[in-house]
């Protein structure tokens, strides 16, 4: 069958898309080249959201969580029970690798089929791309861009690169796990909007010693049992067991690119129009944070929920 909307990747803003496309009476599929919501899932075990429930729901169906701020955990049920209600149409583990047009309709290939559909909405986040440190020994086991739990770097000398959520988040919970933390700054300050209770716990940590800091500082290379810094033309090396390199992460710019999506610098900035969300490809619409390229904290869920309903109106005007 020819779909009227396929949508790459469900996660809240696919899931918006695909609600949007069920109330709308269109023809849909999602396809999620992982799990539901595959970004939550990778985050951080013990993460707590910055947003309130409130701020984090989709369609009509309410968050309840049990503080304000809800946890990952939480976010993970929201999402299941939120499919469930609507019955949304998703196949999973279904890698998109490519986008061609015919004369009538879009194809888009997965890792194992073919799919066929009149529109397209590209809804694939950022978080499975690293913001590389492109040095020597980035490719040693013990250096990881993704964090899941503390429990494994427990008595160990811990190296954290950044100065924004993640990196405070990971910093804080692992030295209070029994880890020997160390963080590298590049800029002579944290991340002015690091969450407003991890903030001064943080600061207080560095300010005492119990967390060691690098201010001005970027790591220069890593050796199995050490890493090389550079702090103001100076040469360190420090002792170390792991390196969580927290430094961000990107949209999978050559996707976008292989589909024709030109990237505007100099933040690497999908083009699409601001009111329809289309993007420069005809019939192929952008939602969610991919939208921000390099600024990953353009987007959020919180402020994306209105996109569905967006694309699907234009859409409708053209079917």
């Amino acid at each position: 069958m020819v779909y009227d909307l396929v949508i790459v990747g469900a996660g809240p803003s696919g899931l918006n898309c695909g609600i949007s496309a069920k109330e709308a009476g269109l023809s849909y599929v999602i396809l999620e080249k992982g799990v539901l919501v595959n970004t939550l899932y990778n985050f951080p075990a013990n993460m707590t959201f910055f947003s309130t429930s409130k701020n984090l729901e989709v369609g009509h169906v309410p968050f309840i969580s049990h503080t304000d701020k809800p946890t990952r955990r939480e976010a993970l049920e929201y999402y299941r029970r939120l499919v469930e209600s609507y019955d949304i149409s998703i196949q999973y583990r279904q890698e998109v690798l490519n986008i061609t047009h015919r004369e009538d309709h879009k194809e888009v290939r997965t890792d194992q089929r073919i799919f066929k559909a009149k529109y397209v909405v590209i809804c694939t986040g950022f978080y499975d791309n690293p913001n590389l440190l492109q040095i020597p020994g980035e490719e040693l086991p013990k250096v990881k861009h993704y964090y899941d739990d503390a429990h494994p770097y427990i008595g160990s000398k811990l190296a954290v690169i950044g100065a924004a959520n993640s990196a405070c988040d990971v910093a804080l919970e692992t030295w209070q796990k029994g880890a020997d933390v160390t963080m590298i700054i590049r800029g002579d300050s944290l991340y002015e909007k690091v969450k407003y209770w991890i903030l001064p716990n943080i600061q207080n940590r560095i300010k005492e010693g119990s967390i060691k800091a690098y201010f001005n500082a970027n790591v220069i290379s890593i050796t199995e049992t050490s890493i090389d810094i550079e702090q103001q033309g100076k040469k360190i090396t420090l002792e170390n067991d792991y390196v969580l390199a927290m430094t961000g992460y990107h949209p999978d710019y050559g996707f976008l690119r292989k589909m024709g999506i030109e990237l505007k610098e100099p933040n690497q900035v999908p083009a699409h129009n601001s009111e329809t969300l289309e993007s420069n490809v005809t019939g192929i619409y952008l939602a969610g944070v991919v939208l921000g390229g390099d600024k990953t904290s353009t987007y959020f869920i919180e402020n994306t929920r209105d996109q569905g309903e967006r694309i699907i109106k234009d859409i409708l005007v053209r079917i």
